[in-house]
This record gives C-alpha cells, sequence and structure tokens, in this order.
C-alpha cells in the first residue's frame, strides 16, 4: 500500500486519496475479489420498478445491499444463491481505518463490476441505519469519470477516478448525488475480461466492533 496522502476537492465532504493502491497491492486485491465471487457471484438487479442496472453487483460482509422489485435494502444472503455473503477483505478495513476510521467499522461491501457502457445515474446512498457514517469507495480497473453534486440538488463536479484511487462522502457529503458518467474502457490491463471494479464499504446496520 502507497502512503495516504489525501487531495483537496470542490465539494466539501467528499474525500479524495489517489493512488493508495499500488500495482501490486491493486492485484492482490482484485484476486481476492475474484476469489470470493466463486462462493457470491456477481449478479445483475433490477429497480423496484423492474429496470435492470448496466452494472453487476455482489456483496462481501455481514450484510449486502440488494434491490428488486421488493425495494432497496440490506439483507445477509446472496439473492439467487440464498448463502451468506464471503467475508471483508481485510486490506478493506485497514483502508478504512487508515482512512476515515472512527467508532463504526464497515458490515458491507457492495461490488460493482462495470463493462460493455455500464454507468450509474446520479443516486444517493441512504439505505443504511446510520447516515452519519462515512462510505468509502475503491476504484479498480479502467478509469471512470464519476460525478457528484450536493444532496439538494444544483450544479455537480466531474472528476475522473483512477485504478488505487480511494475516495469517501462524509460529513456534508454523506448524502451527496453521485455517480458513474462513463467507464474509459481500456485504460486498464487489471481486471480479467476487463472493465471496472469499485468496492463501496458501509456501516449499514451493525456494528464490528
Amino acid at each position: 500500500m502507497s502512503a495516504i496522502l489525501e487531495v483537496k476537492t470542490a465539494v466539501e465532504g467528499f474525500r479524495l486519496w489517489p493512488g493508495v493502491l499500488d500495482a501490486s497491492a491493486q492485484a492482490d486485491l482484485v484476486d481476492a475479489v475474484f476469489t470470493r465471487l466463486e462462493a457470491a457471484p456477481l449478479y445483475r438487479p433490477q429497480t423496484p420498478g423492474g429496470r435492470p442496472f448496466s452494472v453487476r453487483m455482489s456483496n462481501f460482509g455481514p450484510l449486502g445491499w440488494v434491490s428488486d422489485r421488493g425495494g432497496y435494502r440490506y439483507q445477509a444472503t446472496h439473492p439467487e444463491t440464498g448463502r451468506a455473503w464471503p467475508d471483508i477483505p481485510p486490506v478493506l478495513l485497514d483502508l478504512w481505518e487508515a482512512t476515515v476510521g472512527g467508532p463504526r467499522r464497515p458490515d458491507a461491501c457492495l461490488v460493482n463490476l462495470y463493462r460493455e457502457g455500464a454507468k450509474m445515474g446520479l443516486h444517493q446512498d441512504k439505505d443504511e441505519a446510520d447516515l452519519g457514517a462515512p462510505v468509502l469507495s475503491v476504484s479498480l480497473g479502467d478509469a471512470a469519470m464519476f460525478r457528484i453534486g450536493a444532496a439538494e440538488g444544483g450544479r455537480t463536479t466531474t472528476l475522473r477516478l483512477d485504478s488505487g484511487d480511494v475516495c469517501a462522502l462524509t460529513g456534508p457529503a454523506r448524502l451527496a448525488r453521485h455517480g458513474i458518467d462513463r467507464v474509459l474502457e481500456g485504460s486498464s490491463r487489471l481486471i480479467p475480461g476487463g472493465g471496472r471494479l469499485n468496492l463501496t464499504l458501509r456501516a449499514a446496520g451493525v456494528s464490528l466492533r
């Protein structure tokens, strides 16, 4: 893991640590992710209205975020296999401690795989029991154009997230609207089969301390 150096952003509460994971650490984390995905395969969820997501998803940790016609929620089992989610890779828990820390630790890690033009519209992370706890995001593979704006609406800011970058929604940006406008396909060879992995750590409902 490289030195944890934070850079200032244009959005108060949106924290960014570029290049935290070096090439070796990124490769090790990708291996850890795909090993766990053998037990919790990626799947394509639907919105409550029945529209399929363009990204494929899975989860690690005691809880996992899911979406279907029943709504958005956290649950302890994979919606297709019925099995418990695999554990969160320890390096991600170390990243949490090294960046946002605090009295809560993550109990959910959402895995998003972006391929073939997949993107994510502007949304808020607000299904967690404690909306004061930060949300930490790790980027792996192809670079992406990330857009973020205030919770109440208005102007947005766009920036590029590269493989190995870590960012967080904290304080006034905890409920910021954010999304992925596009992925720069082919900008990395890290992910087997290509694409971008985004790992999002959240304190969804229970404490691990």
